[in-house]
C-alpha cells in the first residue's frame, strides 16, 4: 500500500494499516537534521506521506534581508528566517482603487509540478493556498487596520475577501488539471485564547468566502483541508458543514486533544498534535516519546496524521526530533 493510500484511508475515516506522518521544520531545525544525517535532502530520513505540489507562496529575494511575494507584500527575514515580519502596506487606505492580484495563471505556482509528482508519486498530494483569505487581507493592509475596518469599513472587508477568494477559486480551477488529492488554505485565525475576531465576525466576513472555496474544490472530488493556529475549536461544526475534512495544526496547549479526536471522528480529521510549545523544546527524550506513543495510539482508528503542532523550531533539541521520528517510523505495519 502506497503513503497516498493510507493518507486517503485516514481521510475517509478508515483504520489504515498505521498512522501516516508528515513532519516539517524551520531552516534552523532542518539544519541540525541535515548536519545529523550529512544529507542535504531529508526525504528519506523523514519517510513522510504528503507533498506539495505547487502553491502560491512564492518570494523574491530583494536585499537586505528582505524578500516580496507575488502580492507585493515585503517580508523583513533577518530576525525570523522562515516567514518574516511584514514592512510595507499594499493597501494604506480602505480602497481597491488601482489594487490588482497577481496572475491566476502565473506558471510559478505549479512549479516543477509535474516533476515533483514523477519523483514522489507514492505519496499523498496537495496543492497550498496560503494566506488564503484573513492572513492575506491584513498582509495588504495591515492587521491593526483590518480588524478596524470589520468595524468602519465592513464592505471594504467584504470586496477585498470577495476579490482574494476568487482569485483563490481560479488558482484551484487550474490546480485541479494536475493529478492532485487534496486543496489546503492557509489562514491563521486563533490566538492562545479564542479567535482574533471574534466568532460573529468570523461568520459574517470569512465563512461566506470559505463556503464558495470549498466547494470548488469539494464538487471536483478533492479533499479540503486548512491550517489554521491557536483556539478556533469552537469553528468546527462550521467548517465541517462546508466541507472541511482535514484540520491542521491541533495545539495540544489549546485544544484537548483527545476529547476532540474521540468527538468529530467520522467527521473531521486531525492533523498535528505533538506540542511545539513545550513538551519538543523543554521535554525529555521519553517525554517525546510518550507523548508521541500516546497521539498514534489515539490515532489507530482513523481520521488522524500524526504531525508536530508546527514546523519543529530551532530551539528543539536534535534527540527530541529523532525521538518523534523514531516513533513514528517504528510503528508496525510501516516498511520504508
Amino acid at each position: 500500500m502506497t503513503k497516498r493510500e493510507v493518507v486517503r484511508m485516514v481521510l475517509e475515516g478508515k483504520k489504515a494499516p498505521y498512522v501516516p506522518w508528515n513532519m516539517g521544520f524551520t531552516v534552523e531545525a532542518a539544519n541540525k537534521l541535515k548536519e545529523h544525517f550529512g544529507k542535504e535532502d531529508l526525504s528519506d530520513e523523514l519517510q513522510n506521506h504528503i507533498m506539495g505540489i505547487g502553491g502560491t507562496c512564492f518570494f523574491e529575494g530583494i536585499g537586505n534581508g528582505c524578500y516580496r511575494d507575488v502580492f507585493g507584500v515585503i517580508w523583513d527575514r533577518s530576525e525570523d528566517k522562515d516567514i518574516g515580519v511584514v514592512k510595507n502596506r499594499v493597501l494604506p487606505e480602505a480602497s481597491l482603487a488601482g489594487f490588482s492580484l497577481p496572475d491566476p495563471g502565473n506558471p510559478i505556482f505549479f512549479k516543477n509540478a509535474a516533476e515533483e509528482i514523477e519523483k514522489r508519486g507514492d505519496c499523498f498530494r496537495i496543492f497550498a493556498i496560503g494566506f488564503s483569505l484573513f492572513e492575506r487581507a491584513w498582509t495588504l493592509r495591515g492587521m491593526e487596520n483590518l480588524l478596524m475596518d470589520f468595524y468602519e469599513n465592513p464592505q471594504f472587508v467584504k470586496d477585498l475577501f470577495r476579490k482574494i477568494a476568487d482569485f483563490n477559486i481560479s488558482v484551484i480551477e487550474r490546480a485541479l488539471e494536475y493529478d492532485i488529492d487534496e486543496i489546503h488554505f492557509g489562514d491563521d485565525w486563533g490566538q492562545q485564547r479564542g479567535l482574533i475576531m471574534g466568532p460573529a465576525i468570523w461568520r459574517e466576513f470569512i465563512y461566506p468566502e470559505l463556503k464558495r472555496m470549498y466547494g470548488v474544490a469539494r464538487d471536483a472530488g478533492k479533499f479540503v483541508s486548512i491550517h489554521s493556529c491557536g483556539d478556533v475549536d469552537e469553528l468546527f461544526d462550521d467548517l465541517v458543514g462546508i466541507g472541511l475534512q482535514c484540520f491542521n495544526p491541533f495545539q495540544p496547549e489549546v485544544m484537548d486533544v483527545e476529547s476532540l479526536m474521540k468527538k468529530y471522528r467520522g467527521k473531521l480529521t486531525f492533523y498535528g498534535g505533538l506540542s511545539t510549545q513545550r513538551t519538543l523544546p523543554y521535554g525529555t527524550v521519553e517525554d517525546v516519546k510518550k507523548e508521541s506513543s500516546r497521539l498514534i495510539e489515539l490515532g489507530r482508528n482513523g481520521n488522524y496524521i500524526f504531525a508536530p503542532a508546527h514546523a519543529v523550531e530551532g530551539d528543539v533539541p536534535l534527540e527530541n526530533m529523532l525521538a518523534f521520528i523514531d516513533v513514528v517510523q517504528n510503528q508496525k505495519g510501516f516498511h520504508r
